[in-house]
């Protein structure tokens, strides 16, 4: 949480909903219904008490002050987590930057509480702005809002209304015929809210892919052994874990020693890290730390981008080299752009009369 993360996500909402009404325009009529007077709405963030105050205090606007009826105001009241709309947030977004490739987590749903006021002298101003908001809202009106530029996501945000209400307030002074008619527009924006943008550290430049043939008990288990210990293996001894070689819970036979690393055949049971291999010949002593398999029969694939440098915003190609028997010979090169839809490459493998296809 230390991080600064700042995506300007609740702002947007906010310009994004207080932008559907920023244009509506009021018309006054005559009384033979020709066009006396057209007025553009003002609209401002603000609450509400704040215009019921300004009213109370001047209700005949006598102060020299930029403000005028009719006028909106909105202002957001809060917001709640959306269970309904969860998904799973270990989900990561990636996109192309020219400095590489960045990722994010999916974002997390929130719904936001917004309330519009409309400030009206006269039940005729109020009606009229009314019915150029509410066919719009059946009962949800969506918008489409640039959320993370950087990442390319542009979601469609519902914005629905919940109720609208009125109230009329005669209270002031006797002589004015001043009132207040307020009209109250609540809606609940389905909006997210998203975490930081990480930089993914680049593309996978080296790949590596063993195949094994078959592993056998006549395979060949490589032993790492701790640097510390009593004597040396003897070349096809028998070795093992356990107070003696008769009641072993692990035993083998010794393929090579050299210092540290201990090769072992036909292997019988399971030995255990740090503890003690014991050689039932030489009376050699070793902790045992780790293994590594070393199969007879494997293939491995080596696979790195050329040139080594590439990244997300750049065209490559792969070098491919295949090894099977210890014979390494490169078999051809694999042509990729990134970020084609499909490419398709033809790769003719030495001494075999395989043919590969392969489709991105």
């Amino acid at each position: 949480m230390s991080d600064i993360t700042y995506n300007r996500v609740i702002r947007k909402l906010v310009v994004g909903f207080g932008s559907l009404f920023d244009k509506i325009t009021l018309v006054r009529y005559n009384t033979d219904r020709s066009e006396d007077q057209r007025v553009l709405v003002p609209l401002a963030y603000a609450t509400k008490e704040l215009y019921v105050r300004r009213l109370e205090d001047d209700p005949n606007l006598q102060k020299k002050v930029q403000i005028a009826l009719p006028r909106m105001s909105f202002e957001m009241n809060g917001l709640t987590y959306d269970v309904s709309r969860k998904q799973n947030t270990n989900i990561k977004q990636f996109a192309r930057t020219t400095e590489g490739i960045v990722s994010q987590y999916n974002p997390v749903p929130y719904n936001f509480d917004f309330s519009l006021y409309i400030y009206v002298r006269n039940m005729e101003d109020g009606t009229q702005i009314i019915e150029h908001i509410l066919p719009y809202f059946t009962p949800d009106y969506t918008i489409k809002l640039n959320l993370i530029p950087e990442m390319g996501i542009v979601k469609e945000v519902p914005v629905i209304l919940n109720n609208a209400s009125h109230e009329i307030v005669y209270e002031g002074d006797k002589n004015s015929e001043t009132r207040m008619i307020i009209w109250t527009l609540n809606f609940t924006v389905k909006g997210f809210i998203f975490g930081k943008i990480s930089d993914t550290g680049g593309l996978i430049k080296h790949s590596i892919t063993n195949i094994l043939n078959g592993i056998q008990s006549t395979d060949i288990i490589q032993m790492n052994m701790a640097a510390s210990g009593i004597g040396n293996y003897k070349l096809g001894e028998l070795v093992y874990q356990g107070y003696s070689s008769q009641s072993a819970t692990a035993s083998g036979i010794v393929e090579s020693w050299e210092p540290n690393r201990l090769k072992l055949k036909n292997i019988q049971g399971n030995f255990v890290s740090d503890k003690i291999i014991n050689g039932a010949e030489s009376n050699a002593k070793y902790n045992f730390t780790s293994y590594e398999i070393m199969p007879t029969k494997f293939a491995r694939i080596d696979i790195k981008p050329n040139p080594l440098t590439a990244n997300g915003n750049n065209d490559f190609v792969y070098d491919i080299r295949i090894n099977e028997r210890d014979e390494i010979e490169p078999v051809g090169d694999m042509h990729v752009q990134f970020g084609t839809e499909e490419l398709q490459d033809d790769l003719s493998l030495k001494n075999t009369n395989l043919d590969l296809q392969q489709r991105y």
